[in-house]
């Protein structure tokens, strides 16, 4: 894929190199906060922490900062790159770290092969550091190193390649027997691969009550047998005494296979060879070792999990190392041992069996996913791991006497982990996954333009949407070939060649149309116009939404859709949101893009179309009406409507969280409302929702927020339209184009029956 190894090169090298920064997190405005911070302020907690060398964690940023180290001898499904060509892959550790739970990350890339030199090295800068990830290290060396850092150091160590992907695995095998009816100390298991991962997980498997004898791995030259010579130390713990020889001999009436290799090994043959009710774990990546839909023809009665996404079951790292590092050093852990990582594997495979959150439903497209065949494991964009890891692995850290800073408050710690990271802070990743379910047709109007082209092959790559592309059909080719665009399978339509279609929707126009002003000859010849042209297309259920808006002011975008779609039921006014997604979860704002000074009524109409919205995000809405005035501070005109438009809500619809009207600053500040104004509604959580008084507030705030980098902006989405139709800021961004049709799907499929939305998931496939 020459295009997308493009696109990553730009990614990591566009802007700011990298992807990730060091950024501060006390004032540092003024002359003052900056003596404070270096000289001569910064003896102050020098001195202390020579006192007390403890203290450390209480003046620096030592306790949340893990290093992720590698040598670059075993990268990924590279090999031995070398340091330098694996920072990419550790700045991206570092990411995971961070958007998962909250834990800073410093990584280190060390140029030494050497196991007691690179062990040296690591020492030496160890006391930087509240815990170490060891990352993409080559056996046998790891396990070496990763013994000796854990035995000499006092802070927690864990190889990664090893453990996590053990502990992900672990989980998985005790819910996968407990549906098999199976016990692990009896059941028969093949490991195919003997690496770092292969040998951690054996080594796990063996701790949660799996026998020996019962174990037989192959590696490249085949089983592992006793009477092998040169076997190192850690493949003699699992040689085997029995007469097998090959993988296939192995199988035979084989109860698990687990599989750390390499793609497309085995064959359906293979599956026939497995006792009933099988339990196939087949994780080389990208490609596993059989394809899953090839195992669940062969065996129905599989139970299968892989590396990838787009299968069930995915084992997948993150669902472990972010909160069990989070665990560990929230208590102060001086290590990570099997206690701890036992912890952890009990404590994701009980998730599993726990009714599982609307917002994960929300991002598979799954009306209710439960325990069974196909969830035997938590999802990665499952927002209770964090708060269920995390305190698993500190309890046991606590109970097994590593812990240097007991937790005495469980239920305050759990509510500390959930704020980390913002409430929802995950949405754009929920709903792509959402997107991704269940693909939807997305016109785009302005298709021959760059941005627009780029934004529908990145759509159709990832999978989020089926693009169809309206535009001049010979410069979109030229635009295709002079930008190397992959775009051969997506649908273009030129309006000016289809006569057809243009005769059939002028006359449905016409029939909507004619008695405010149009003439059957005007109606044919507009929807030669493509914002016609693609409403047309959402109206007759050839498409299921429309973005527009990139090159054209936001009147001639909307009014085609007005005119065509209409407004639902009995919606008087439509509005335009924006999603601000902030380091504190998404805040929603309106009207920021239509209305110029709505009344009251209209503010009341406003507020339900946008707390519509929301709740389609499986977020409760904790809507603010913002003013000047704080509950009858003012009587002028603007702070009386939003007063009464409080009332109205009040009154017609007590169960929506809403207060106003209310400064911003307050709509926010918990304490400040806790205060002066303790009866607020708003008084226990602060609001995500704000309503503006006019359009002037609204689009001059979001614009604020947006331009100063205090938030990223998604939007407008506009509400009230009978069928989705979103338009683009003037100028938007490619990446800001491809948040806009995630949304619009996302819309789209909220319309529709459900049952319509399975049809459209199989359809995809």
């Amino acid at each position: 894929m020459p295009d997308f190894n493009q696109e990553a090169l730009d990614y990591h090298s566009i802007g700011r190199p990298g992807k990730i920064e060091v950024v501060p997190t006390k004032p540092t405005s003024s002359q003052r906060d900056l003596a404070l911070a270096y000289s001569p302020g910064v003896a102050a907690p020098c001195l202390e922490i020579e006192k007390n060398p403890d203290a450390v964690y209480k003046y620096t940023a030592k306790g949340n900062l893990v290093a992720v180290i590698s040598n670059g001898t075993a990268v990924l499904g590279l090999g031995n790159i070398g340091p330098e060509a694996s920072k990419p892959v550790m700045e991206g550790k570092g990411l995971l770290f961070k958007i998962f739970a909250d834990i800073d990350v410093f990584d280190i890339e060390v140029d030494q092969t050497n196991v007691e030199d690179f062990i040296k090295t690591v020492k030496a800068i160890s006391p930087t550091f509240g815990g170490i990830n060891l990352e993409d290290i080559k056996a046998p060396e790891c396990f070496e190193i990763e013994r000796r850092l854990k035995e000499e150091l006092k802070i927690p160590v864990m190889h990664d390649d090893q453990h996590g992907t053990a502990i992900i695995t672990g989980a998985a095998l005790i819910n996968a027997l407990e549906i098999a009816a199976k016990k692990i100390e009896e059941v028969r298991i093949v490991v195919n691969g003997a690496g770092a991962s292969a040998i951690s997980c054996t080594s796990l498997f063996v701790s949660l009550g799996a026998k020996l004898e019962n174990i037989v791995m192959v590696d490249s030259t085949g089983v592992i047998r006793s009477d092998r010579e040169n076997l190192d130390l850690h493949k003699i713990r699992f040689a085997t005494t029995r007469n097998l020889n090959t993988l296939e001999e192995a199988m035979e009436n084989a109860d698990v296979f687990i599989g750390l290799s390499k793609g497309n090994i085995l064959n359906a043959d293979h599956m026939m060879q497995l006792a009933p009710n099988p339990i196939v774990f087949a994780m080389a990546n990208p490609d596993p070792e059989i394809m899953y839909e090839v195992a669940v023809a062969a065996r129905p009665d599989i139970i299968m999990a892989t590396g990838r996404s787009d299968y069930p079951n995915q084992v997948n790292n993150v669902i472990g190392f972010p909160f069990i590092f989070r665990g560990a050093l929230d208590v102060r852990a001086t290590q990570i041992n099997e206690a701890m990582k036992l912890a952890a594997v009990y404590a994701i495979a009980q998730l599993a069996k726990e009714p599982v959150p609307e917002i994960v439903n929300l991002a598979y497209n799954k009306r209710n996913i439960v325990f069974g065949n196909e969830y035997i494991i938590p999802k990665p964009l499952d927002p209770r791991l964090i708060h269920t890891v995390a305190p698993a692995v500190a309890k046991a850290a606590i109970a097994s006497g590593v812990a240097l800073k007991p937790i005495t408050n469980w239920d305050a710690y759990e509510n500390e982990l959930k704020k980390r990271l913002g409430l929802d802070n995950k949405l754009i990743r929920v709903i792509t996954s959402k997107a991704k379910q269940s693909k939807q047709r997305i016109v785009f109007a302005e298709a021959d333009t760059y941005k627009i082209l780029k934004a529908a092959q990145i759509v159709n790559d990832e999978g989020i949407a089926i693009p169809i592309l309206l535009g001049n059909r010979k410069k979109i080719a030229l635009l295709m070939e002079e930008h190397n665009l992959r775009l051969d399978d997506i649908k273009i339509i030129d309006p000016r060649e289809e006569s057809q279609s243009v005769l059939e929707f002028g006359d449905i126009f016409f029939d909507k149309r004619k008695r405010r002003g149009f003439t059957q000859y005007e109606s044919r010849k507009i929807m030669q116009e493509r914002n016609y042209y693609g409403s047309m297309m959402v109206e007759t259920g050839q498409a299921d939404a429309l973005i527009s808006g990139l090159t054209r002011n936001y009147t001639e975008t909307i009014k085609p859709a007005l005119r065509i779609i209409g407004t639902q039921g009995d919606v008087q006014k439509v509005a335009g949101m924006y999603i601000m997604i902030t380091k504190n979860g998404p805040v929603f704002f309106a009207d920021t893009t239509i209305n110029i000074n709505p009344t009251a009524e209209e503010i009341v109409e406003i507020t339900l179309l946008t707390a519509k919205a929301v709740k389609q995000f499986n977020i409760v809405p904790r809507i603010a009406l913002l003013s000047y005035s704080n509950f009858g501070s003012s009587n002028t005109e603007s702070a009386m409507k939003m007063r009464k438009a409080g009332d109205l809500l009040h009154e017609s619809h007590p169960e929506l969280l809403v207060d106003g009207e209310i400064q911003a600053n307050f709509a926010f500040n918990t304490q400040l409302l806790k205060d002066n104004f303790p009866f607020s509604n708003l008084v226990d959580g602060g609001a995500n929702t704000l309503i503006f008084p006019n359009l002037d507030s609204g689009n001059i705030a979001y614009k604020l927020l947006q331009s100063t980098g205090a938030a990223e902006a998604i939007g407008p989405v506009l509400l009230g339209l009978n069928k989705p139709v979103h338009i683009l800021q003037l100028g938007s961004s490619v990446r800001e184009i491809v948040n806009m049709v995630t949304i619009a799907a996302v819309d789209a499929q909220a319309r529709k029956p459900f049952v319509d939305v399975v049809h459209d998931k199989i359809l995809a496939k």
